[in-house]
């Protein structure tokens, strides 16, 4: 039996503030999280999931606004 397995992932390297670095180490004590570059990771993909939602969700609510507007609301 083969058990297939996704791409290899490349990683790169990104520089934050050593004093960030630090804070999110002593963040991530005891979280099951193995290194920061995983927690921040993990958090960059929470953010970029749902950045899409958030936008879309702005782009609605001016319309609905404009709509108010446009009916003598304020």
């Amino acid at each position: 039996m083969k058990i297939k397995r996704g791409k290899k992932q490349e990683f790169t390297t990104i520089s934050i503030p050593s004093q960030l670095f630090e804070k999110v180490e002593q963040h991530i004590e005891d979280t099951g999280f193995p290194s920061v570059s995983s927690y921040v990771a993990f958090i960059l993909r929470i953010l970029i999931s749902s950045s899409g939602r958030r936008s879309k969700a702005d782009y609605e609510a001016k319309i609905i606004r404009k709509k108010l507007e446009d009916l003598g609301y304020s």
